[in-house]
């Protein structure tokens, strides 16, 4: 069994860049946390006025923030980030001149789908609709279109399928 068939326990710890305590995911769990925050304060704020909005803050970053660890130890980016970043000049539909920061969200992408999906028989073309209209909202003023990206998203899916799985779905 090589790492990448390992469970997460077994093939990383995540260490606390701080303390050095296992599951660590500061930026997955902060972005988890700052998203929840938001929706909860706006919630809160519509039902419960002011002191909703708090409130709603509150539960909704702690929440998030335990999503966001959740994700992470399902899937830890910045190993996935580097192995595109290593690789991404062999794939056929890297454009000539184009560097990996020009498809870093597209995989990044990928990743998210297979955190939310991965455990679901769900194939990357019935959820593509759904990550072409998450990537455009994100990324369609500053990165490439959908269109030159979407291989590279289809590409990290099918990784982690192959990885976690066993198998690639339908792609």
């Amino acid at each position: 069994m090589n790492d990448s068939q390992k469970p997460l326990s077994e093939s990383t710890s995540h260490p606390d860049p701080l303390t050095g305590e296992p599951g660590a995911h500061p930026v997955e769990t902060g972005l988890g946390a700052a998203g929840a925050g938001t929706i909860g304060t706006i919630v809160g704020g519509v039902v419960g006025g002011p002191i909703g909005a708090v409130v709603g803050a509150t539960i909704g970053a702690v929440s998030g923030g335990l999503l966001g660890k959740e994700t992470a130890e399902v899937i830890d980016a910045s190993v996935e980030h580097e192995h595109w970043r290593t690789h991404h000049t062999s794939r056929p539909y890297i454009e000539p001149g184009r560097t990996y920061e020009d498809y870093a969200p597209a995989y990044q992408t990928g990743f998210d789908a297979f955190s939310r999906h991965g455990h679901t028989e769900r194939a990357f073309d019935e959820i593509e609709p759904e990550l072409q209209s998450e990537y455009v909202k994100t990324h369609g003023k500053t990165g490439l279109a959908w269109d030159k990206v979407k291989p590279a998203a289809q590409d990290a899916y099918r990784k982690l399928s192959e990885e976690r799985v066993g198998k690639p779905r339908n792609l």
